[in-house]
């Protein structure tokens, strides 16, 4: 993606106060920069907020993102945004179609650095076929925020006859991840931390809401999805055995992860089970599915290193197990404390 285009004309480099009050200066970075990379017909309309229709059954979510630092290897905290929100409403089975977008902004932000992240927006929006359809900006005192921090939120319609929530779980169900766990936490950390590996780790940030249609092509009998964000593949599957009281075992030789993530959380002591992923997903599949959907996902970019990793049995019911390389077992409990704070 091309970040180089010069930042639309205004009379300042840097966010004041007053791009924050609702008058001219406000009004100006709306329509030279924000109507500029994310303009629409919604938004075109002036409104407070938006009005649209969606067929069926809706699905909703918002989140809020507060990433240090706001670039890293693989992405920034504006296709961050975007990317975990539309994944979100993937998870529950949706299409995403709109976005909300709120900004809260520190005084003396470059202006350069918004429209890079205005920028980032505007394609991963587009690349994930939704509209930002309304939003807001606030300003903040310097020292009072942290740069910047952004909201979003996503609504889309569930198609009929999906029927996605953790409680649906069911013993027997084989459980497939798209790719390498662990590569946003530890990208983020080796940027914040200034850490040098021999080659670079970076972000698996991107959008899920294409592959998960491919799952859907296969079947609408899926039970479970959900991308492992924070907490990890530990927490995610935790949540979900608990939701359903089953028992899930997971196969630690075949959990997904690169050399360069393996050997950075060796040298840290991290564990990468623990650490947040922003392009993963779940499916929980009933076997005679498990193949085809599995099939399905490798199709896709997104979904190449596609493979399986666990099932779900009657065992320790609400808990989860590892069956480890050398044939022992172990409890996977959810992580108690943060191990690597402001990821996501």
């Amino acid at each position: 993606m091309d970040l180089s285009c010069p930042v639309p004309i205004t009379n300042y480099d840097k966010i004041t106060l007053a791009h924050g009050g609702g008058g001219s200066l406000s009004n100006q970075l709306i329509e030279k920069m924000f109507l500029k990379e994310l303009g629409n017909s919604y938004l075109e309309e002036g409104h407070d907020g938006a009005i649209f229709d969606l067929p069926g059954k809706l699905a909703m979510s918002t989140d809020s993102f507060v990433v240090n630092p706001i670039f890293f290897p693989g992405g920034d905290i504006g296709k961050l945004a975007v990317h975990g929100t539309v994944n979100d409403v993937a998870c529950c089975g949706a299409l995403p179609k709109f976005l909300t977008l709120a900004l809260i902004l520190e005084e003396g932000f470059p202006m350069e650095e918004l429209w890079l992240i205005i920028q980032s927006i505007g394609q991963a929006a587009r690349d994930a076929g939704v509209q930002i359809i309304t939003g807001d900006t606030k300003v903040v005192e310097k020292g009072k925020g942290d740069k910047i921090f952004i909201n979003t939120s996503g609504i889309g319609y569930v198609p009929e006859g999906r029927d996605i929530s953790p409680s649906n779980c069911r013993p027997g169900d084989i459980i497939l991840i798209n790719g390498n766990i662990a590569d946003h936490g530890v990208a983020i950390m080796s940027s914040r931390e200034g850490l040098e590996f021999e080659t670079s780790i970076e972000s698996d940030t991107q959008a899920l809401n294409k592959l998960v249609e491919s799952v859907f092509s296969v079947t609408k009998d899926i039970h479970v999805l959900r991308d492992p964000t924070r907490g990890g593949l530990s927490s995610s599957l935790n949540e979900i055995a608990k939701a359903s009281n089953t028992g899930i075992e997971i196969y630690e030789k075949q959990l997904p992860l690169s050399e360069e993530v393996k050997g950075a959380c060796e040298i840290l002591g991290l564990d990468p089970l623990y650490i947040a992923n922003e392009g993963k997903l779940l499916v929980f599949v009933p076997e005679e599915h498990a193949d085809n959907v599995l099939k399905a996902m490798k199709q896709l970019p997104e979904g190449k290193n596609s493979c399986i990793i666990g099932r779900v049995d009657n065992k320790s019911p609400g808990m989860v197990r590892m069956k480890t390389s050398i044939g022992s077992s172990r409890i996977v409990d959810m992580i108690s404390g943060e191990q690597l704070p402001r990821i996501c």
